[in-house]
């Protein structure tokens, strides 16, 4: 894929070459940055895709731990088995058809093409001393690769507890083979969204929106958990395994979420870019900070007492809210983006659980209306963006991920089921699905299983 085509795959208003540009020389000054290399410029690159994509892996244990956190002891090894399994899943999905459907030959349209990726399809190989494509194409593949997993990781949290094992995990396939690299195509592949100007830095709609959706249309078409809903139809709090476990998975998530946002500068061959980064990383960490005195407010004024699930959620809504855009804002605007986006996800969380929509740990919340928040709030700070293209953007994949997702999961209903029937629920699905427990000292449940 010629440069060019790469330039369009993310940012197309943000410069993904690598090399800084050297000044005239005749009768001009001395540039204020002095060009390196090609190859500095190959290593650099290839470094920052590298060193983002693992810290992006790393939030898939961050999910993990969030969900076990916020699920109940019976079901925490299922959830752990799903999060490691979707980051599998994905991860083949994208290699086998994925990212060239959504990078190769899309030209403005709404889809590239089938077929397996290449570590020459991406960027020429360098052996030969040529570094012009900028970076290693593996290291662009792995770089795409760590985002897809992450919406689907979204889902996960939503549905946790009552789906069954292998028609969620069918539903990821779909979900990271197809739908996300359709969608994703229209922007960071130079499909019809990129050519109207439409901005999404890091994927506050392409990634979390995505997942929001996804998960929104799979919590609907599942019912609630049994318990969820007294007689009268008003929302039961279920708590959690472990707090200090959800709350470790937020820091996980936080920090992986610097590479998330960071390396999709794209480009660290130049002291622009490392300035751009640098500022990028002092955003995403301070519109967390925002999210969390934002929540920590909020229901301590509401509830008389401070929440600490919701707080958690409150960075979590900060961290998706500036991902839109995390280089143009000031400290300050970060702040105040992540504030707004954890004070929807205050309100949200109830009037989702309101809707009878079983959400269990808040991830339509924090990943669907964050993400539209962040999205929207990106002409406040970047004056190259239309808030009419930024709203075509959210409705046109929303509709998409809904119409698609909704087929998908009646598909899976109506072929295999998706639920876990009412006893194996009440049992738990640790014991159900995979016949063990998380902590088998608390109940003793798979020993009775097994006959032990």
């Amino acid at each position: 894929m010629p440069l060019y085509k790469s330039l369009l795959r993310r940012k197309t208003l943000h410069w993904v070459g690598g090399v800084a540009l050297a000044g005239a020389v005749l009768m001009a000054p001395v540039p204020a940055f002095a060009a390196v290399s090609e190859e500095t410029a190959f290593v650099f690159n290839t470094l920052l895709f590298l060193i983002g994509g693992f810290l992006v892996m790393w939030m898939a244990a961050g999910f993990c731990m969030l969900e076990a956190g916020l699920v109940r002891s019976k079901n925490v090894a299922d959830i752990c088995l799903k999060n490691i399994s979707l980051y599998s899943v994905a991860g083949i999905m994208y290699f086998l058809i994925g990212y060239r459907l959504m990078y190769d030959g899309v030209d403005g349209g709404l889809l590239g093409s089938f077929g397996l990726w290449s570590p020459d399809d991406g960027a020429a190989l360098a052996e030969d001393g040529d570094f012009s494509a900028g970076y290693a194409a593996a290291s662009d593949w792995f770089f795409q690769m760590v985002f897809v997993a992450t919406a689907a990781s979204i889902v996960s949290g939503t549905v946790a507890e009552r789906v069954k094992l292998v028609p969620f995990l069918v539903f990821t396939a779909l979900l990271t083979g197809l739908v996300y690299p359709i969608q994703g195509s229209w922007h960071w592949g130079g499909g019809w969204l990129a050519e109207r100007g439409f901005a999404d830095f890091a994927g506050s709609t392409l990634v979390h929106s995505t997942g929001g959706w996804a998960a929104l249309t799979g919590a609907i078409i599942l019912g609630p958990r049994l318990g969820k809903y007294d007689a009268q139809g008003r929302p039961r709090a279920i708590p959690g395994s472990s707090l200090p476990l959800a709350t470790l998975g937020t820091f996980v998530l936080w920090f992986g979420w610097f590479g998330f946002n960071g390396a999709s500068q794209l480009a660290l061959g130049s002291a622009a870019d490392s300035i751009a980064i640098s500022q990028i990383f002092a955003n995403t960490n301070m519109a967390a900070a925002g999210g969390v005195v934002t929540a920590v407010t909020l229901t301590r004024w509401i509830y008389g007492k401070v929440d600490l699930t919701m707080s958690l959620n409150g960075a979590l809504a900060g961290l998706v809210a500036i991902t839109a855009e995390p280089l143009t804002p000031t400290v300050g605007q970060a702040i105040l983006i992540g504030a707004v986006g954890s004070a929807l996800v205050v309100f949200a969380v109830p009037f989702i659980d309101r809707m009878k929509i079983d959400d269990v740990v808040g991830a339509v919340s924090v990943h669907l209306v964050g993400g539209i928040w962040g999205t929207l709030a990106v002409p406040l700070t970047n004056g190259d963006a239309s808030f009419i293209t930024q709203i075509v953007g959210v409705v046109s994949i929303g509709a998409f991920v809904i119409i698609t997702s909704t087929a998908l999961w009646f598909a899976l209903k109506y072929s295999m089921g998706i639920r876990l029937d009412a006893e194996s629920e009440t049992m738990g699905s640790d014991i159900a699905e995979l016949g063990l427990e998380a902590y088998p000292e608390f109940g003793g449940g798979s020993q009775k299983l097994r006959g032990g």
